[in-house]
Formats: structure tokens, sequence, C-alpha cells
């Protein structure tokens, strides 16, 4: 366990105060349903603190990626009202979470007592702490994902790639984010059409849209660095 490298991604919500406390439940019950997914087809653990911070370990770095975007977009996907009186909400529907990945060691792992221990969590933890906007009254948010190890070029190569990403995602809306969700999770676009019901043109219009062909291509990239590092 010591010498396997892990991803642990951070994440924290922006603007949740913004949510009523409907929302607030619902996205915790979202939530709980998309680790229940993440853990089906990544193997992964994950875990909600305080409503407002989810962790999440990856036992091969070689997903994290696809891991990070499921989250995003999932989240992203959700319907949350416009509320006119409250300019935090359009920030939690333009940027929704801010999410860090962390690669390196996992000294202790041990999920029946949710224990998470290790070079990878602390990575994950600073590199959200570093960015969080809790308790300033006004937000300058410039990018929400990010991207941490002991390799400076890798770190500078794939937080080059989360740029652009996060650039496409906080422009996608939330039909678009759906999309992209289904797709990361290995979904063809005929299947999509069909859980959406809506024609699989609009599917397609929907991926290219949201820059689909290009995140796919950072998904394999991604995948294919980390598969040859670790």
């Amino acid at each position: 366990m010591k010498d396997k490298q892990h991803i642990v991604l951070s994440g924290d919500f922006i603007a949740y105060t913004s949510l009523s406390t409907e929302e607030k439940t619902n996205l915790e019950q979202s939530l709980y349903n998309l680790f229940d997914q993440l853990q089906e087809k990544f193997d992964t653990f994950s875990r909600l603190i305080k409503g407002d911070y989810l962790e999440c370990v990856v036992p091969d770095p070689a997903n994290g990626l696809s891991v990070m975007l499921a989250i995003k977009t999932f989240i992203k996907s959700l319907e949350i009202e416009d509320k006119p009186e409250n300019n935090r909400s359009k920030v939690f529907q333009t940027y929704s979470i801010r999410l860090a990945m962390g690669l390196g060691t996992l000294d202790r792992f041990d999920i029946a007592n949710n224990i998470i221990d290790g070079d990878a969590i602390y990575r994950s933890g600073r590199a959200i702490s570093d960015e969080s906007t809790h308790n300033k009254e006004r937000m300058v948010i410039k990018n929400t994902l990010f991207f941490s190890s002991d390799n400076e070029e890798l770190t500078f190569n794939i937080e080059t790639i989360l740029a652009l990403l996060d650039h496409l995602l906080a422009r996608a809306t939330s039909r678009q984010n759906e999309v992209l969700f289904l797709k990361i999770m290995g979904n063809s676009e005929k299947n999509i059409a069909k859980l959406l019901s809506v024609s699989q043109s609009s599917i397609n219009q929907h991926s290219t849209a949201s820059g689909w062909n290009g995140m796919d291509k950072s998904i394999r990239y991604f995948s294919h660095l980390l598969s040859a590092l670790t």
C-alpha cells in the first residue's frame, strides 16, 4: 500500500450556502447515487463530509481524470433554481464544485474504519484549501480543476489540460453536462438518446457543442500518461 500510487480527489462546493435546504438534501442524495455509480465502474471509495466537501479514492490513477470529470459534469447537470436575489446561486450553477487530484501514496486506506491517510490526500486537500473561497465576501474564480504530484513536469502538463477543460465546462448547459457525464460513464450516443428520450442527432449536437471530442482525447491522454508512470 505504501508504495502503490493512488489518486485522491478532494472537492469543495462553490457557493453552497446559496442552495435551499431542500436543494442541499437533494444534492446529498444525488451524490450518494453518484458514489455508487463510480464505485461500480472505477472501484472508487467516496465520502461526503459536512455536506459541502467530498473525498474520493481512485485506486487506479489512470482513471483519475475520468472520475474528476464525472463528478463535475454530474453535479453541473443537476437542476438548481436560479435565485435573482442571490448572486451566488448563479455562481453555483456555473462552477458547482472545485476539485483537486492528488497523486501519491496512501499510508493507510481502511474503508471499514473510514480512514484515508497519506501523501495523495494531503496533496488534494492542500490544493483545495489554497483555492477556497469560504468566508470571502467577493468571489474571484479563475479555475476549479487542479492537480498535484511530486513530478513538476507532470503537474504542469496536467494542469494545462485542466485549465482548458475548465473553460469548456463553465460554459456547458445542464443538459450538455448530463450528456457528457453519460459519455464519460461509457454510454454510446444511441443509448444516451434512449435514456433521455431524445433523438440521437440531438445527443450528437450536445456532444459537439460542449467539446466532447477534446474532452475524450484529454481523458485518453491522461490515462495513457498515468498508466506509463504508475
